[in-house]
């Protein structure tokens, strides 16, 4: 049984997504740190934030109220995420993928990647049987030619 739970956990797709969910949410708190801190204050360098606290531009609407865009927001979300999914990716994914490369190894399944041909290859094949294939029609051609001419000509009269 335990051996089976084991298995279970040992399966990269369970480990990563519960690392990346517990990591992620450990991890946003200081993001959202950083982004409210040093972010959120460039923005305002250029954006006077209004009674709310949003800082961004602020457009009239069609009945005169102001409406604020709030870049602040938009962009501690876009940081939050690409700094998080980073973290995650640099400290577990890549540990992980390393660490299944290795059993992969000790169990001797070692995984050669077929090299596909470039795309100058793959033409430079095709000419050359193109060129073959020419080739021995051309030569099909000639030896069949007496053939065909034996065939096209005329039967001889009968002789009495």
């Amino acid at each position: 049984m335990i051996k089976g739970f084991r298995d279970f956990i040992m399966r990269g797709n369970v480990i990563d997504l519960a690392v990346a969910v517990v990591i992620g949410g450990a991890f946003t708190a200081i993001v959202n740190a950083i982004v409210s801190s040093i972010i959120n204050p460039l923005v305002e360098l250029f954006y006077q934030p209004n009674e709310e606290g949003i800082a961004g531009p602020t457009l009239t609407g069609i009945y005169g109220q102001p409406v604020p865009f709030p870049l602040g927001g938009l962009i501690s979300a876009i940081i939050s995420f690409f700094a998080v999914a980073l973290v995650v990716y640099l400290v577990f994914v890549v540990p992980m993928n390393k660490w299944k490369e290795r059993q992969a190894a000790k169990a001797g399944v070692v995984e050669e990647a077929a090299k596909l041909p470039t795309e100058q290859e793959l033409l430079i094949q095709i000419r050359d049987l193109l060129e073959k294939n020419n080739a021995s029609s051309a030569a099909a051609a000639t030896t069949d030619a007496p053939l065909r001419r034996s065939q096209n000509t005329p039967p001889a009269a009968p002789s009495a």
